[in-house]
């Protein structure tokens, strides 16, 4: 079915003959002797007026041409005689493609609470703040392979079933083929699919250090879960992770790659989704293009960990949680260095290694690691990577020191024993940066169909 995108026609600037359309109305109304309908196909925010003559369509083609129903329209593009569109496709012909029942469409013309679109997440895109959203989301996407790839980073798929625990919290959603009834025993997964005991990946992280010492500069982009009972606005139990990996490189290495993959993924939204963003900004949040344009605009602090401490105890607030070294910092606290004490994003360095994960290098003083976090504006945390720890005895006592047995981790410690180098990256939850990038506080907002404790819809 040859068409052309809505996207397209609007932005022509002469009238022209016989264009196909094809889209879902949003809006009719009627005139006298005449009929107008709104109709989008999701390549733009903006509707096109389609100018329908009740006579040459019938009265009852007319009457099932609702809000919902989808449309095929051939006709005219000519100038509009009415307000708020520069051109109008005049109809020769309108094909109703599928009806939407008037009474039960749930999409009508009003404001609906984000809420209530969660329930309806199947039909949610067909409004203007989750199209925009969507749009954004696509850029965001295409934006994170043109980064990597421009700079010579090889894509790898990483596994998304596993046998180990990249973060060591044991918050994963365990893979079986077995009934509950033979899941019993000293060893219940012996004869599982696998023959061990298999859980969805929470990162592949391990999996792209392995590949980077081979081919140097990798990167991960894929789904990942965490069986964590979280039911906060910034938490998925699915969600999309981020993760190049670079050999040779240090902590310094990570945070400018981080630094320059924020701007270059905000400097493409802003290119490429002027329209969305204007609308978010409008609509969702009224702060949403000065963050990102200053976020583009702006040096990110690189700050220790202990200054940052220091900065928070000596700001005079009464945070909910207290501030404390040795302590993870939280959101309240993050917010308050970027969008009260810096006023742009910041980049901490050298936390306690007791709040870190085992692979974090060590630092010299014995206390911190070679960790990195980059904190933005209305979020917080966005990014979270490290120097990987490459001395093998380091590691393995680092190990020791956590409980953690070395038998499911014989081969990453193969990394460490046969050529190993100096090496880093991060991991970015894409959502957070689709919430960055429009403005949506609710990360359940940001992705079609989410997942989330007790919500498996869709």
């Amino acid at each position: 079915m040859k068409r052309e995108k809505i996207v397209s026609v609007l932005a022509r600037t002469e009238p022209a003959r016989g264009l196909t359309v094809c889209g879902w109305i949003r809006t009719r109304r009627d005139g006298k002797d005449v009929s107008f309908l709104e109709i989008n196909d999701g390549s733009s925010l903006k509707n096109l007026q389609i100018v329908v003559d009740p006579g040459a369509v019938g009265q009852d083609l007319l009457r099932r041409l609702t809000t919902g129903a989808s449309v095929r329209a051939v006709g005219d593009l000519v100038p509009s005689l009415g307000a708020g569109q520069r051109l109008e496709l005049r109809t020769r012909e309108v094909e109703l493609l599928g009806a939407a029942d008037p009474e039960s469409y749930p999409l009508q013309k009003k404001r609906h609470g984000f809420e209530f679109l969660r329930t309806i997440a199947h039909l949610r895109p067909r409004t203007n703040t989750f199209g925009a959203v969507m749009r954004v989301r696509g850029e965001l996407s295409f934006a994170v392979h043109e980064f990597f790839q421009s700079r010579g980073f090889v894509p790898m798929h990483t596994p998304i079933i596993t046998a180990s625990d990249c973060e060591g919290a044991g918050e994963m959603f365990t893979v079986t083929s077995l009934p509950p009834d033979r899941l019993a025993g000293p060893d219940p997964f012996a004869e599982d699919f696998f023959g061990k005991r298999a859980y969805l990946t929470v990162s592949g992280q391990l999996n792209a250090e392995a590949a980077a010492t081979a081919l140097a500069e990798v990167y991960t982009f894929g789904p990942t879960f965490r069986a964590e009972n979280s039911n906060t606005a910034r938490h998925l139990a699915e969600f999309w992770m981020i993760e190049p990996e670079m050999a040779f490189c240090d902590i310094h290495d990570d945070m400018d790659l981080a630094e320059a993959f924020m701007k270059h993924l905000v400097a493409r939204v802003l290119e490429r989704c002027a329209d969305d963003l204007a609308f978010l900004d409008q609509w969702v949040d009224k702060t949403l293009l000065a963050t990102l344009r200053n976020t583009l605009e702006s040096d990110f602090v690189r700050l220790d960990y202990t200054e940052a401490v220091e900065i928070l105890k000596r700001s005079g607030r009464a945070f909910e949680f207290p501030v404390e070294w040795g302590h993870d910092l939280q959101s309240e606290h993050e917010r308050h260095l970027t969008e009260q004490h810096f006023g742009r994003p910041v980049i901490l360095t050298a936390y306690p290694k007791e709040i870190k994960s085992f692979y974090m290098r060590v630092n010299d003083d014995g206390r911190t690691v070679a960790a990195m976090d980059v904190l933005v504006p209305r979020i917080g945390e966005i990014i979270g990577g490290s120097q990987r720890e490459e001395r093998y005895d380091v590691l393995t006592a680092r190990m020791a020191e956590l409980g953690l047995p070395l038998e499911p981790y014989s081969w990453y410690l193969d990394l460490l024993r046969f050529g190993s180098v100096p090496h880093a990256g991060f991991g970015m939850g894409f959502e957070r940066m689709v919430m960055f990038a429009t403005g949506m506080t609710n990360i359940r907002d940001v992705i079609p169909f989410p997942r989330y404790p007790g919500h498996a819809e869709f």
